[in-house]
């Protein structure tokens, strides 16, 4: 299975996206035991659109065709369920077994996702009800699914 993380915006070079590049890599190493095969960060350009849903709905159109077929779509969003490393590592392991081509990890911009790329999702994802800029929403999530790779690969994991 792959992993990807499809993102509005680009990171700008600096210690964000070192650290993101940094998780990113480890990842790809532990998850080779345990059938994760690829770690991709795609990014799309931001709309220019002058209207916000118009910005909205080109970014989410741009975000649904890139979406590999059979993949698990996950938004990060900020009304999304707050899960456990260990829940992470768990709905990752169900997805794998249940033979997902992918598990994709979608970043909206700020001005969120249209309704029809939202009811694709089989999760919604939070890290807590605060505002997080996308730089950091982004190693953040890369360090989770590193910690979540770790688990299902029999890592010791320092929670349990």
């Amino acid at each position: 299975m792959r992993l990807l993380v499809l993102a509005v915006g680009r990171l700008k070079h600096g210690p964000e996206t070192e650290l993101a590049e940094r998780y990113r890599k480890r990842m790809i190493q532990s998850g080779r035991g345990v059938g994760l095969r690829e770690v991709e960060i795609i990014e799309i350009r931001e709309s220019r659109a002058h209207e916000a849903d118009k910005r909205m709905l080109e970014e989410s159109i741009a975000l649904a065709n890139i979406l590999p077929e059979g993949a698990a779509v996950i938004l990060l969003d900020e009304h999304g369920e707050n899960l456990s490393s260990k829940a992470l590592a768990e709905h990752l392991r169900r997805w794998r077994e249940a033979g997902r081509t992918a598990a994709a990890f979608i970043i909206g911009g700020p001005d969120g996702l249209a309704p029809a790329l939202r009811e694709k999702a089989v999760l919604r994802l939070a890290f807590g009800a605060v505002t997080w800029p996308h730089q950091l929403i982004r190693t953040m999530l890369l360090e989770q699914l590193y910690r979540a790779v770790t688990i299902l690969s029999g890592h010791p994991y320092h929670r349990s």
